[in-house]
């Protein structure tokens, strides 16, 4: 059980290349190269820089072959939804739109009224939110209906790097599960539910699963990147989440939910069928797909980002706030009882301002600076963890004992407390890098390294330091 694995993830507000060293059991991490994700906002939308996302892609493999002679695999994960168009001869059509472009907003009510709201999720048992593939696809159709006829591939952003690598037209199932036309129980995209919607589903391309050699980099590639011989791309857990609740260090026989903690908060449990009946539609769950064929059963939260977007507020009027420096002043603001709508907050814009609003609104204390505001946003996403978690025991007839934080929001030990008082949970944080994990050791499992999602979850306790916290009396009911 050795090799070298270059794990590409890429994040809603940044990306990173990861080598990650696999030895006898044991995987140990190394960051390679970083580059922010910043949307391009243009006058027809808000778009990804794709190409120099790309770009930052093949410099992380240029660090990779630096770094090791011999790369055993190299996969990519993102964000979902996302997608892009190619044409028959192979070039892009448009540039992807970022899933907080306006375009979708009232979408989903258009499609509603063509194929109901139940029928869409008895079909894909998909959460309803106007991010979703399916609305943006429809978007298109109704705002540039000549696009879609001269489209030969659809790519969720994942496939479309990794087609820029390799050549080959797939979709790979985690991802292709995000779009809200894929049905989790036929293991197939909904062909007739876009029938229904007037789009013709032939551009779709053949549905692989995680852990499937791509095949080898193209030359030019191999070239630009100056690797000494061919190296194979895999597939992984391709949508970011996927492979973050696939590294979530759960023991056998272990009562657990996991939160996936970033710009989203991803919070839910593991199954092995999906959960498609009228209480999860009513409650707005989904079913992803995610690695050796397990459903992913969660719900999908604003997490990080309403603090990501504060800090660009801040930062437009001249306080540079680090993260380390919001906690500590968090930690040390007073303690108020203002818990925020957190879905109010979807779109950007000058957010401690909205925070104000919403408090003289809803008729709350209204907090008076960053770490007042930090600590109301941190309570209300641990208000929204509770909610969620007495849920998601109902809807599964599971009791829950233990939360496993993990991603980058597993490093916030304020959140990761609060999240212990106001649940009543142990909460169990890490590892922070559980996505360049799980992608990484999905690639392993490709190359017949790894057996299986237990041998995978046995490596991750076996690698990384855990911390846990345990509930107190809380601060926020």
């Amino acid at each position: 059980m050795n090799g070298n694995y270059l794990a590409l993830d890429l994040g809603a507000e940044s990306g990173r290349a990861m080598l990650a060293t696999l030895n006898n059991s044991q995987l140990q991490l190394a960051e390679l190269h970083r580059f922010p994700n910043t949307p391009v906002q243009l006058p027809t939308g808000l778009y990804w820089d794709t190409l120099r996302l790309f770009h930052e892609i093949c410099e992380g493999i240029r660090a990779g072959a630096r770094a090791v002679e011999t790369l055993d695999g190299i996969a990519v994960d993102t964000w979902g939804v996302d997608f892009g168009l190619i044409g028959e001869n192979g070039e892009l059509l448009q540039n992807p739109r970022h899933y907080r472009d306006a375009r979708t907003n009232g979408v989903m009510e258009q499609v509603f009224e063509k194929v109901p709201r139940a029928e869409i999720f008895r079909q894909t048992g998909l959460q309803f939110m106007a991010i979703n593939s399916l609305y943006q696809l429809y978007s298109i159709q109704q705002e540039s209906p000549e696009i879609l006829p001269l489209t030969s591939k659809l790519l969720f952003m994942p496939d479309l790097f990794n087609y820029f690598l390799t050549g080959t037209y797939a979709a790979e199932r985690t991802i292709a599960s995000t779009s809200q036309f894929y049905d989790p129980v036929r293991k197939a995209f909904t062909t007739d539910l876009l029938r229904k919607l007037g789009i013709d589903s032939g551009f779709l391309p053949a549905l692989i699963d995680p852990g499937v050699e791509l095949g080898p980099l193209l030359p030019y590639i191999t070239d630009r990147c100056s690797l000494k011989r061919d190296t194979n791309v895999y597939t992984t857990g391709s949508h970011d989440t996927a492979s973050a609740v696939a590294a979530v260090p759960a023991a056998e026989g272990e009562n657990w939910c996991y939160i996936s903690s970033g710009t989203w908060s991803l919070i839910g449990l593991e199954l092995r069928e999906p959960l498609i009946n009228d209480e999860s539609l009513n409650a707005n769950y989904t079913n992803e797909v995610g690695i050796d064929g397990a459903i992913r059963f969660l719900k999908n939260i604003p997490g990080m980002w309403l603090l990501q977007e504060c800090r660009r507020a801040w930062a437009k009027e001249g306080c540079e706030y680090s993260y380390t420096e919001l906690m500590q002043r968090a930690a040390s603001a007073r303690i108020m009882r203002t818990i925020l709508d957190l879905e109010q907050f979807n779109s950007p814009g000058d957010q401690p301002q909205r925070i104000r609003e919403y408090c003289k609104q809803t008729e709350q204390e209204a907090p008076n600076d960053a770490g007042e505001i930090t600590r109301v946003i941190l309570q209300s996403l641990a208000v929204r963890y509770r909610d969620i978690l007495v849920t998601l025991e109902k809807l599964a007839n599971r009791k829950i004992d233990v939360i496993h934080i993990v991603g980058g929001g597993s490093r916030n030990r304020l959140l990761n407390q609060l999240a212990a008082d106001v649940t009543g949970r142990r909460v169990i944080a890490g590892p922070a890098e559980a996505t360049a994990a799980g992608n990484a050791l999905t690639q392993a499992m490709g190359a017949g390294d790894i057996k299986s999602l237990d041998e995978l979850r046995a490596v991750v306790r076996k690698s990384f330091e855990l911390e846990p916290f345990e509930p107190r009396a809380s601060t926020a009911k």
